[in-house]
């Protein structure tokens, strides 16, 4: 079922002819000339008075006549239509919802902790009446099941370097988790404008263990630059000694001096320096 437009008129102008019959009832009734037509036309008159309603900005009306939908009216103020018409208010504004923090399992079986947030409004208001029973409790649950499936679906920490992970590219991230909610509630008539992470951590039980590891690593890259750097240094001072003939030194010197060059370079100290006075052998 698809939005059409319904039948409506501007209510100023409904009103404006309404008090024309009704002046013309009561020039009717001044001059004595009350038969069947009038009471006729005076019935209709007051038939008529429901059929005016109010649309607010960014609202619409559906309309059902006997069950069946007739259309729906988006015109702003006071409108008038059919008075059999039953109408049903339905909000075209822009929605957020927060999901509630779930656990669950990321790609490699790590228990997160994860939640969104998604931008959202009505685009068919057929759809969101008739396709679904609560749209809007429709929309909580499918995005709910849809961050589900889509935390399932990545890693928690990037791994490799072009792996997509959740907390290292929170865009690639945000825009697979609209799609995904977007083909859910396409058949409600609801248009996803964002959706995007607003919490995501490791579940309390592996949180210090991950924590840890998380150092680890950190650790570990540190150290790598600084004996990538130190190794660098290292082979630039016994090559410039060299160059310069500073100082002549065999495998055995130069294997102390190497070794010394790195603890002083690679410590995470200060280290404390020893002055040898006396000669070189």
């Amino acid at each position: 079922m698809k939005e059409k437009k319904g039948f409506s008129l501007n209510g100023f102008v409904a009103f404006v002819i309404l008090l024309l019959v009704v002046g013309y009832l009561v020039t009717e009734v001044i001059t004595a000339q009350v038969g069947f037509a009038t009471f006729a036309i005076f019935a209709l008159v007051i038939l008529s008075l429901p059929g005016f309603f109010m649309v607010q900005p960014n609202q619409a009306k559906v309309m059902t006549f006997f069950g069946s939908y007739v259309g729906t009216v988006k015109n702003n103020g006071l409108q008038w239509s059919i008075p059999f018409f039953i109408r049903k208010n339905i909000s075209l504004r822009i929605r957020n919802f927060e999901s509630n923090q779930m656990k669950v399992n990321d790609n490699h079986g790590n228990p997160i902790e994860i939640a969104t947030v998604v931008v959202w409004s009505v685009d068919d208001t057929a759809e969101a009446v008739f396709e679904v029973d609560d749209y809007i409790s429709f929309v909580n649950i499918q995005s709910e099941s849809a961050l589900r499936n889509m935390a399932i679906s990545y890693p928690y920490d990037q791994h490799d370097g072009d792996e997509v992970a959740l907390r290292s590219h929170p865009q690639e991230v945000s825009e697979a988790l609209k799609n995904e909610i977007q083909q859910r509630l396409e058949k409600a008539g609801v248009k996803v404008h964002e959706a995007r992470i607003s919490h995501l951590a490791y579940a309390p039980e592996i949180a210090n263990a991950m924590l840890q590891r998380q150092q680890a690593q950190a650790i570990i890259a540190a150290r790598s630059k600084i004996v990538d750097g130190a190794v660098g240094m290292v082979d630039m001072a016994l090559t410039q000694l060299s160059a310069k003939q500073i100082v002549e030194l065999d495998e055995e010197r130069k294997a102390t001096m190497v070794s010394n060059l790195l603890v002083v370079l690679c410590s995470d100290q200060n280290t404390q320096p020893i002055v040898n006075a006396g000669s070189l052998y």
